[in-house]
């Protein structure tokens, strides 16, 4: 992006220290060479950064000298500020997972930025209140955006004129000239072939490497456990490296078929963890859904904020000064389920047309689909025959059910509703991956982990006063999994086969071989039995008819049929509504 501005306030450099400050972050700042710098979360210098760790100013005499180029030995988490003193030169970038953030935005000539996007919305949009569609306001293309993701994908943000840094990124202010573009991005050597032997030493050196590197500067670091594999290996680890019982925290629930705090014990038993257990329950939730929903920069829909909050908070309460989370683990090295299933796809992608021709034309009539074999064959062709990324979308509720029953026309007329899948293209085609896998690696970097899974982290962290730090997102760990061969990843159909082969005498073997899960909610299941939860999520849907968003309608059926009908399933669309009306209710819309 290009455009022009005046020079930039350094008011905004304070208030970014300010405001990290008192988030409980780690922040540094320093001056040198005509240049303020300041630094948050935790940064690794290396190469000629490398004295910035004693000396930030450092790091300002650097940029001096190399300019943008000091990215490339700069690595860990920040978000990193460099304005000049004069003020007409300016600095942003922020970690390769954007795991630290960024915001900015421009408005009659003024630039401004801050970690997050309410900030700068604030800055931009002065005493106007909150409306849609105004600049600093409301995006209705965002809220369209959450409905579909359940959360709102960068750079977009729900604020008009508001644009996030995206991972990796960096921008430039100079002589009035914005510059926003990457410095980093997802890169894979898919011809790199070694012993596995050697393979596995790397990869287990790596991660105790990682491990180490997270807790560096805590006293009493700790992790969340689920049972999984991700959180059991962090657990490890932690203990490995501290040669001390490993701290571990984990969630259980009273639900059938959500409950897996016994995979935790299974992980904690195997390490001598110092281990700690807490039982949410729906009360839980009536009391922390508003606080949860108005914490974040804007809407969040993902439902297992909540048991990372309370896992937080009780690691908080025992003094625990750093939390690890396994975040990470199954998109780099080919955890999801959804990796096997669009190989078997990518296999009729790959057939001679001829034969995809033929076998359309077979199954084709109708009087196939009374016959659930081939009705299944019916369906699996029709899947094949979407490309890629838009067959992973292919049970999203929107396209299922069809927006326009869900917006008021309103509202609907306002939005594109092809924008979700044009973005998802273009980010899809951005890899350089050959491979199905890879490509499907590098695209949820960015919309399964920085739009989602670590907002969710880090902000249920915050808001339980623990920072928070990801072992497995490593910049050495994350360059291992790029030049690891994509078949030793997902071997035929087994997921994640490096990794479990690589653990397999470290971890548990009831670990290696569960299934995948971690602290899913039962929001759905507990609605229907929780007069209290029921009537906070009814009265968030009755609240939020009024904004001419949703249609009446549709909020109507959704309690009275489709909940009854599959509690599980529109369960989640109802938290998705309640957390809109929860984030929009407490900011002022």
């Amino acid at each position: 992006m290009t455009s022009m501005t005046r020079p930039v306030s350094h008011a905004h450099f304070d208030r970014f220290v300010a405001r990290i400050a008192t988030s409980r972050a780690a922040v540094a700042t320093a001056e040198a060479d005509g240049f303020r710098v300041a630094i948050a979360g935790l940064p690794q210098f290396t190469g000629s950064l490398a004295a910035a760790r004693d000396d930030l100013r450092a790091l300002a005499t650097a940029y001096a000298r190399l300019g943008r180029r000091i990215l490339d030995e700069l690595h860990g988490t920040f978000a990193l500020v460099i304005v000049s003193l004069d003020a007409n030169e300016l600095l942003l970038a922020v970690d390769r997972l954007g795991i630290e953030t960024l915001c900015f935005g421009e408005a009659n000539g003024e630039f401004a930025y801050a970690s997050d996007a309410n900030e700068v919305a604030a800055s931009l949009r002065g005493p106007a209140a909150l409306t849609l569609g105004t600049v600093g306001g409301l995006e209705p293309q965002a809220i369209f955006d959450y409905l579909y993701f359940h959360c709102i994908p960068g750079p977009a943000t729900v604020y008009r004129g508001v644009t996030r840094l995206l991972a990796g990124h960096v921008l430039r202010l100079a002589n009035g000239q914005v510059t926003v573009e990457p410095y980093w991005s997802p890169s894979y050597d898919e011809t790199r072939r070694a012993p596995l032997p050697d393979l596995e030493r790397e990869f287990l050196s790596t991660v105790e490497a990682s491990v180490a590197r997270a807790i560096d500067g805590a006293t009493k670091p700790g992790a969340f456990l689920s049972g999984g594999t991700d959180s059991s290996t962090v657990s490890g680890m932690l203990g490995r490296v501290t040669g001390a019982a490993p701290r571990t925290y984990s969630i259980g629930f009273d639900a059938e078929g959500f409950d897996e705090i016994g995979y935790a014990r299974i992980a904690a038993k195997r390490f001598g963890a110092d281990h700690h257990e807490y039982y949410i329950t729906p009360s839980d939730l009536v009391a922390s859904i508003p606080t949860i929903a108005a914490s974040f920069e804007q809407p969040f829909g993902n439902s297992s904020v909540l048991p990372t909050y309370y896992c937080a908070r009780m690691a908080e309460s025992d003094g625990i000064d750093r939390l690890l989370g396994g975040d990470g683990g199954d998109e780099l090295f080919g955890g999801n389920t959804r990796y096997a299933k669009q190989r078997v796809f990518d296999y009729f992608d790959r057939a001679p047309s001829a034969v995809r021709a033929s076998l359309r034309g077979a199954l084709a009539p109708a009087f196939w689909s009374a016959v659930p074999i081939v009705k299944k064959a019916q369906s699996y062709v029709r899947q094949a025959d979407v490309g890629m990324p838009d067959r992973m979308q292919t049970y999203n509720l929107l396209t299922r059910i069809g927006p326009e029953t869900i917006f008021t026309p309103a509202f609907y007329a306002e939005v594109d509703p092809d924008g979700p899948m044009k973005a998802m293209r273009a980010w899809y085609a951005r890899s350089d991956a050959t491979t199905l896998l890879n490509r499907m690696l590098a695209f949820d970097f960015k919309y399964t982990l920085t739009d989602n899974d670590l907002p969710k982290v880090v902000t249920a962290c915050r808001v339980a006063g623990i920072p928070v730090a990801f072992p497995f997102l490593d910049d050495a760990v994350v360059a291992f999994a790029e030049r690891l061969d994509p078949d030793l990843k997902l071997k035929g159909f087994k997921l994640r086969w490096f990794f479990k082969h690589a653990l397999r005498d470290f971890l548990p073997t009831e670990i290696i071989h569960k299934t995948k899960h971690g602290f899913g909610l039962p929001f759905g299941l507990w609605l229907q039995r929780d007069a209290r939860l029921k009537e906070l999520a009814f009265a968030s849907l009755q609240s939020l008819k009024r904004r001419d968003i949703i249609r009446v309608d549709f909020i109507d059926r959704l309690r009275a049929d489709l909940l009854a009908d599959h509690a599980m399933y529109y369960g989640e669309t109802v938290w998705v509504l309640m957390m809109l009306e929860q984030w929009l209710a407490a900011h002022g819309a």
